[in-house]
């Protein structure tokens, strides 16, 4: 397993755990330089949705994997969190719609987060 399949993996689960909604994984890597992977989950509140960025956060620097870069915390409508080569989006239900990322990378790759 790659080092980015790998950090995916665990952002994912650490998401699965605070009980994130509709977890999507975009394969940008054929795309963008950017990263290889974007991960995009739902939160239904403010507190929930920075639970969700907290444990993203804790379980991949226990890990190794301090996160470079995190914004949008303190308002928490779209936090998103930059790993390097896996980036985190979590948005709360408005902001996801809006922002339509799925939509605006349909060029990547979508995969099932269970195949990471």
């Amino acid at each position: 397993m790659s080092k980015s399949a790998e950090m995916a993996k665990l952002a994912i689960e650490a998401l699965e755990d605070k009980k994130a909604e509709d977890i999507k994984v975009i394969d940008i890597s054929e795309v963008s330089v950017i990263a290889d992977y974007f991960i995009i989950a739902g939160g239904t509140n403010r507190s929930q949705i920075q639970a969700l960025s907290d444990n993203v956060e804790e379980k991949l620097g226990r890990a190794g994997y301090p996160s470079r870069q995190v914004e949008g915390y303190d308002t928490a409508n779209w936090i998103l969190m930059d790993f390097q080569d896996v980036i985190v989006h979590i948005f709360d239900k408005e902001n996801r719609l809006l922002y339509d990322l799925e939509r605006i990378w349909r060029d990547g790759k979508q995969i099932d987060p269970k195949e990471i």
